[in-house]
């Protein structure tokens, strides 16, 4: 198994930034990875040219992958990725997954990188959360899962919104098991923060 080998959904709700920023640092942060999958739902794709006027995530260079391929390498634990990572995630598609409903190459991958006993990292970017939303998060922590709700620091004192958005997006990168060097961390610069 690899935690090398990994593939990003972008879900359906508001958020393209996170995943713009996301696909920015996964360039940067190479070294840390051999293969990125990468499926957008059709909203995704919607919202990212609504919400930041391009469509330059064809322009990555990672492998893509339409919501009813199959026959991706993901949607078999065979193939060995290690890490999954939905930026932004939907409640309709945190429902999906917690309920184990794979009916789309999105949901698929979620549940064979659950059953595989591997690592999925869900962003969600929507709020408040109703209790069947808290439910959901509860049911894929109880499985293995990881809720990082897209909540920005501050502490690192970020001048623009790709700044405070990268906040998450390293915040997430740790989580997945990246080496993130250039990264604020609590305490690395005290007198920047308290003086």
């Amino acid at each position: 198994m690899s935690r090398r080998k990994i593939v990003v959904a972008v879900g359906g709700s508001s958020g393209s930034l996170y995943a713009k920023v996301l696909f920015d640092r996964l360039l940067e942060l190479n070294s840390n990875w051999d293969n990125v999958g990468v499926v957008i739902t059709e909203n995704g794709k919607y919202n990212w040219k609504f919400e930041l006027g391009d469509e330059e995530w064809r322009n990555y260079g990672f492998d893509y992958y339409g919501q009813r391929d199959f026959t991706a390498p993901f949607a078999s634990g065979s193939a060995q990725y290690g890490t999954m990572i939905v930026c932004p995630c939907s409640m309709g598609l945190m429902a999906r997954i917690a309920s184990g409903i794979s009916t789309d190459l999105i949901t698929r991958a979620a549940d064979v990188i659950m059953k595989e006993r591997r690592r999925l990292i869900l962003v969600p970017r929507e709020a408040p959360y109703s209790l069947i939303h808290l439910r959901n998060m509860t049911s894929i922590t109880e499985a293995g899962g990881i809720i990082c709700p897209a909540v920005p620091s501050f502490y690192g004192k970020s001048d623009t919104p790709e700044d405070i958005v990268r906040t998450v997006v390293d915040r997430v990168l740790d989580l997945a098991g990246f080496d993130v060097p250039d990264t604020f961390r609590w305490g690395s610069k005290e007198d920047d923060v308290l003086g």
